[in-house]
C-alpha cells in the first residue's frame, strides 16, 4: 500500500461561515463610510482602525449565530 503525502496543515473545512464573512464585509464598508461606531449601542467614537472594524464584524456575526471560532484567551 502506498502512503499518501500530506501537507503540514490539516484541512478541517472553513474556519468562518459565509455569513460571518458577509457581516465582517458589511462592517468594513461602514468603517469606510465613517458610520461604524464602537462601544455598547454604538455610543462610542467612530472606528478608525481596520482591526477594530474586523473585531466588531466578528462580534456581530457571533450574536447572529454564525460559525466563528472562539476568541483567544487574553
Amino acid at each position: 500500500m502506498a502512503a499518501t503525502k500530506r501537507s503540514g496543515r490539516k484541512s478541517s473545512g472553513r474556519k468562518y461561515s459565509k455569513g460571518a464573512s458577509k457581516t465582517v464585509a458589511s462592517a468594513m464598508r461602514r468603517k469606510k463610510r465613517g458610520t461604524l461606531k464602537s462601544g455598547k449601542g454604538g455610543k462610542g467614537g467612530t472606528v478608525k482602525s481596520r482591526k477594530q472594524a474586523i473585531a466588531i464584524g466578528l462580534s456581530e456575526a457571533r450574536k447572529k449565530g454564525a460559525k466563528v471560532p472562539r476568541k483567544k484567551a487574553a
